[in-house]
């Protein structure tokens, strides 16, 4: 009776949040304001979007303990690390929403917070990875893991952040990541019951009424990157690590291609432009809901020719020759 309590309490609460969302965003006026440059938007959106899905993890794990649901949940130490990070990275990105800082100080302000966690709970240090067609494990020392674990997560938020430029493109992926969870039964419950906001996020944010903002991008980030660590350390039908990769292979092809692009022109790596695949697309299609499905479109190849089992090596492989000859052509185009 527990798991359907919180059920309709989260449908309840996420729907009370979508009806009444224009008198709870301008009490908390916490808006992005256009600019003419990066944001073209017409007028001001709520950066609620964030906080909201926060809030939901919070009441999630509340009453889970309250309703003794622990087993939805993450295992031990694990569930207050879980907490502590995406606590953390929800904190950086609110604060570069609120007052903008630097590139260079919300990647230091990201290293500090895996370095941090990683000194207090080195249980959540990698101590190997698996390679899917290799027959070999390769061991971390503990330096190197600790190396391992700060590149991935700033690679992986900047590589969200990066892909969060059209509306519902970073919650449609999020949502996919999320199935996949469930798919392989990471505690499918806790991502379950996520889905309802992500969902009623979702539609305000095709209705153009908020954004995840960068507190919502890095909050997802931090989601995303502890559970692949999680489910590495705990089961036994985990995601190899090419395959994690895989996962998340077109945003990141898309941020070295940009990394790419803006040192050659002699601009800081971490500058936002209007030159992601979604600002090349929609140049092309004039048509946000077709920009929309040829980038998730791309991002689900590579996850369906994993689901066939294919090599790792031929699906990035595969997958980097359609992206780049979908940039090449529409780029040309254009």
């Amino acid at each position: 009776m527990g798991i359907f309590f919180l059920i309709l309490f989260l449908v309840g609460f996420n729907l009370a949040v979508y009806l009444r969302f224009e008198i709870i965003s301008k009490k908390l006026n916490f808006f992005d304001k256009p600019d003419g440059d990066l944001k073209k938007h017409s007028k001001p959106i709520s950066l609620m979007g964030g906080s909201i899905l926060l809030l939901n993890l919070y009441l999630i794990i509340f009453f889970s303990k309250i309703l003794n649901l622990e087993n939805i949940l993450f295992n031990d130490r694990f569930l207050f690390i879980f907490i502590l990070l995406i606590t953390c990275f929800y904190v950086i990105g609110f604060i570069d929403d609120l007052i903008k800082i630097t590139p260079n100080k919300k990647l230091f302000f990201i290293i500090f917070t895996v370095l941090f966690t990683i000194y207090f709970f080195p249980e959540i240090k990698l101590d190997l990875i698996k390679i899917s067609f290799l027959n070999k494990y390769y061991y971390f020392n503990s330096l190197f893991s600790v190396f391992f674990m700060v590149l991935a997560f700033a690679l992986l938020v900047n590589a969200l952040n990066m892909f969060d430029g059209l509306n519902l493109q970073l919650i449609l992926f999020t949502n996919v990541v999320f199935i996949l969870f469930i798919s392989k039964g990471f505690i499918p419950l806790f991502f379950a019951l996520s889905l309802i906001c992500l969902i009623m996020l979702g539609v305000l944010n095709y209705q153009n009424r908020v954004y995840l903002g960068d507190s919502g991008s890095y909050l997802v980030s931090a989601i995303l990157g502890f559970t692949f660590i999680y489910q590495y350390k705990t089961y036994d039908n985990f995601f190899f690590g090419d395959e994690v990769f895989i996962i998340f292979l077109i945003p990141a092809i898309d941020m070295f291609r940009l990394f790419f692009v803006r040192i050659v022109r002699g601009k800081h790596p971490f500058k936002g432009d209007l030159n992601h695949i979604h600002h090349v697309v929609n140049n092309f299609t004039k048509n946000n809901n077709i920009t929309l499905i040829i980038t998730i479109g791309l991002c689900i190849i590579p996850l369906i020719l994993l689901f066939f089992r294919l090599p790792t090596y031929i699906i990035l492989f595969v997958s980097c020759i359609i992206y780049f000859t979908i940039i090449s052509y529409l780029r040309f185009k254009n």
